[in-house]
């Protein structure tokens, strides 16, 4: 049986969303809190990555120009 995600974006975003939260939650229930600070580690130091990597100065200010 293979996984699948809904074709538009938002219906994927809320299924992955829907899969951390559940992951979350089993995680909090068995008790394994320094796993999840590592998870949160993990994923904080990924979006700083993200963040810091991002090319800003190409991102508009409204208009839509082309340069």
């Amino acid at each position: 049986m293979k996984l699948r995600f809904p074709r538009s974006r938002r219906g994927r975003a809320i299924s992955i969303l829907v899969l951390i939260v559940a992951l979350i939650a089993f995680l909090i229930s068995a008790e394994q809190i320094a796993l999840l600070y590592v998870i949160a580690t993990v994923a904080l130091v990924l979006l700083l990555l993200i963040v810091s990597f991002a090319d800003l100065e190409k991102v508009g200010n409204g208009d839509n120009k082309t340069n």
